[in-house]
C-alpha cells in the first residue's frame, strides 16, 4: 500500500528565484525504511518538512502529495497530527515541558486521549525505551542523547502510522548513534512503522534500509535499493562526490573497482577483503610523529581542573590536564554528557574553574582583561550554529563583527569575501540565517568565527548537519590554518572526521582527558570509538583507521590469485 505519493513536487523559498525542489517524484510504501541522503543544503529538509503539513515551510510549492490516496490538504487536523510523526534534527527545538512524564503525556493531552489511556500509553513506552529510570527528571537536566530519545519517545506515544526524521544522530556520540538507529530499526521491523530518514552518517543506517534515494540540487538523482545504489553512484560522472559519503564497506569496494556483490556493512567488508586481497603486508609504514600533546610552545594549557555548574551537583571536570600545542588540532571525544561542551566553555572563559590552572598562549585566563582574550586571541565555535548569528543576512552579520574589530571597509570587504569563498557560500551570503539548511548555517558561522583572526580555534561539533565532501573541504581548512600556526581544539561525536583531520585524539571520560594519543593508534586501539574502516580491516591489518589507509594495503597486497576479480 502507498502510504505517500510525491508527484512533480517544486518548491522555492520567498524572494528566492532558485528551487528548493524542483520536480520531485517518490513513492514511500507502508512499512517501508526509506533513506534520505545527499549533500547539505539539496533539499532534504525542505522535502522531510512538506511531508508534514504543521510545520511545512511557507513559499512558492507546486505539485502534489498524497497521503494514503488523500491529499495533504484535505487531511483532517487529527490525522495530520497524529499519524504522522516528526523528529527534528536539534531536540532543543522540540521539547516543550519541564519534566520528562509530561513531554511524554503532553501530545495525548492535546489530543483529548483520556487520562487512564494515557497513563498506559505512557507507561507502556517509558518502559520500552528505559526512560522509566529518569521519568521524574526536569528536561532541562537531560543530556543532548537523552532528550533525542525522549523526542522519539513522545512521537512514538502517539502512535503514528509513519515517523519522519531529520538527522537524529547528528548530536549523538558514535555508540548513542548506533543504539539509536537500532531502536528505529527495531520499531520498522517489529512494528512495521514507516520510517522516512535523512541523514550523513550512513555507516549503520545503510544497509538496514530497504530504499535509499539520493538527493542533489533539489533534485532526486536516484532511489533504489542500498546496493544498486553504491554500484549506480560508481558508474555516475556526478556519483564521485555523492560516493565520499556512503559507508566505509562501499567506498572501499568501488575504490578498488571491484566486481561482484557490493559489502554494506562491516561485517561483509570484512568478508569481502578476506576473499579478495592477500595479507603478506599487514601494516602501513608509519612516519615518526611528535609526542600527542607534545610541543615546547602551548597554546592552551590545562592543570588540575575541576569545574561544577552548582555546589551541590557533581563535578564534570575532575582534575583534567591536558596541553594543546601551537599549531596542533587536537579532537576530544567522549559520550554525550561527558564534559566535552563544558572544557570547551572553560577554555574560552565562559565557564570558571573553582579549582586548578588554565593558561591561554602562556598567560593565566585571569589575566585578560575585557575582550582581550577575543580580540586575535581565541575563538569558540558552538554546537548551535544559529547562536552565532544576529542580522536579517549573513553578509549583514558578516559586516557587523568587522565593524566591531576595527577593520577598515576594503579590508573588511576583502575578508569577507575570502572567507565566504573559503567555506563556499558566496551564494548563501544574501540569505537570512535561518533559512539556511543545518550544513549551510555551521559553514557560516565558522566563516565568522574566522573573521575574529583567532590564534586557538574551538569547534563543538563542527562537522554537525554537513556532508562528507564539506568534511574534507573543513579538513584542508584546518590544515592550511595549522600551518599558520592555529591551534584548533575540537570537540566531536565524528570518529571518521577526527580521524582525517586532527594530529592527536583524546578521550574524556570521568571527567578527565585519557588516550590522548595520534589518530592511527588512537583509533588502532578502540574497538568502539572507532573508524568503521578501522573495524572492518583490523583482522587483516593492524593499523588502517581510514578507507584510503585499507585501500592502500589492498593494493599494495594484491588480490588473491583465486578471486580474478570477482
Amino acid at each position: 500500500m502507498e502510504l505517500f505519493q510525491i508527484e512533480n513536487l517544486t518548491f522555492s523559498y520567498p524572494g528566492e528565484t532558485g528551487k528548493a525542489l524542483d520536480q520531485i517524484n517518490l513513492t514511500v510504501n507502508q512499512g517501508e525504511f526509506l533513506l534520505l541522503c545527499g549533500p547539505s543544503g539539496c533539499g532534504k529538509t525542505s522535502l522531510l518538512r512538506l511531508l508534514k503539513r504543521e510545520i511545512a515551510p511557507h513559499g512558492l510549492q507546486s505539485g502534489e502529495i498524497r497521503y494514503c490516496g488523500t491529499a495533504q490538504t484535505q487531511l483532517s487536523d487529527r490525522a495530520a497530527a497524529a499519524e504522522i510523526g516528526f523528529v527534528m534534527q536539534n531536540p532543543e527545538q522540540q521539547v516543550v515541558t519541564d519534566k520528562v512524564w509530561h513531554e511524554l503525556a503532553y501530545g495525548l493531552e492535546n489530543m483529548g486521549v483520556s487520562h487512564a489511556e494515557i497513563r498506559r500509553r505512557v507507561g507502556e513506552i517509558a518502559c520500552f525505551f528505559g526512560i522509566n529510570r529518569w521519568f521524574e527528571r526536569k528536561t532541562s537536566e537531560l543530556s543532548g542523547g537523552q532528550k533525542q530519545l525522549l523526542t522519539l519517545a513522545s512521537i512514538l506515544v502517539m502512535q503514528p502510522k509513519v515517523l519522519i526524521l531529520d538527522e537524529p544522530t547528528s548530536q549523538l556520540d558514535p555508540i548513542g548513534a548506533a543504539e539509536f538507529i537500532f531502536t528505529l530499526y527495531k520499531l520498522n521491523r517489529d512494528l512495521g512503522l514507516t520510517i522516512i530518514l535523512a541523514e550523513h552518517r550512513l555507516e549503520e543506517v545503510f544497509a538496514l534500509s530497504d530504499k535509499v534515494a539520493v538527493m542533489d540540487q533539489g533534485r532526486i538523482l536516484l532511489a533504489d535499493t542500498p546496493a544498486r545504489v553504491g554500484e549506480t553512484l560508481r558508474r555516475a560522472a556526478e556519483g564521485r562526490r555523492m560516493l565520499l559519503g556512503m559507508p566505509s564497506a562501499v567506498r572501499i569496494f568501488t575504490a578498488l573497482d571491484s566486481r561482484g556483490q557490493c559489502p554494506l556493512t562491516v561485517k561483509e567488508g570484512r568478508l569481502f577483503l578476506e576473499d579478495h586481497y592477500q595479507n603478506a603486508i599487514s601494516r602501513l609504514p608509519v612516519e615518526q610523529a611528535p609526542p600527542a600533546n607534545g610541543g615546547e610552545q602551548n597554546s592552551v594549557y590545562l592543570k588540575e581542573v575541576w569545574f561544577r555548574y552548582e555546589r551541590q551537583l557533581p563535578d564534570v571536570l575532575k582534575g583534567t590536564t591536558f596541553k594543546a600545542a601551537r599549531g596542533e588540532t587536537l579532537a576530544i571525544l567522549g559520550e554525550n554528557g561527558s564534559g566535552k561542551t563544558t572544557l570547551l566553555r572553560l577554555i574560552a572563559g565562559q565557564n570558571r574553574a573553582y579549582r586548578g590552572r588554565v593558561e591561554i598562549n602562556g598567560q593565566k585566563i585571569q589575566r585578560y582583561g575585557g575582550k582581550e582574550l577575543y580580540r586575535h586571541n581565541l575563538a569558540l565555535l558552538p554546537q548551535d550554529p544559529q547562536t552565532v548569528f544576529l542580522k536579517s543576512s549573513v553578509e549583514e552579520d558578516f559586516a557587523e563583527l568587522c565593524s566591531a574589530m576595527d577593520y577598515k571597509p576594503r579590508e573588511a570587504a576583502a575578508m569577507i569575501r575570502r572567507n565566504a569563498a573559503l567555506l563556499e557560500i558566496d551564494h548563501l551570503l544574501k540569505k537570512h540565517p535561518y533559512d539556511l539548511s543545518g550544513g549551510e548555517q555551521q559553514r557560516a558561522a565558522l566563516a565568522k568565527i574566522l573573521l575574529l583572526q583567532p590564534q586557538i580555534l574551538l569547534l563543538d561539533e563542527p562537522t554537525k548537519g554537513i556532508d562528507a565532501y564539506a568534511k574534507n573541504t573543513l579538513k584542508d581548512i584546518l590544515n592550511e590554518l595549522k600551518s599558520q600556526g592555529l591551534t584548533v581544539i575540537m570537540a566531536t561525536h565524528d570518529v571518521e572526521f577526527a580521524a582525517i583531520a586532527a594530529d592527536c585524539c583524546a578521550l574524556l571520560f570521568e571527567g578527565e582527558i585519557i588516550g590522548a594519543d595520534s589518530p592511527r593508534n588512537f583509533f588502532s586501539a578502540n574497538t568502539f570509538y572507532t573508524t568503521a574502516a578501522s573495524r572492518i580491516s583490523r583482522t587483516l591489518y593492524e593499523n588502517a583507521v581510514t578507507v584510503e589507509d585499507v585501500v592502500r594495503l589492498c593494493r599494495q597486497n594484491g588480490e588473491l590469485p583465486s578471486s580474478g576479480g570477482d
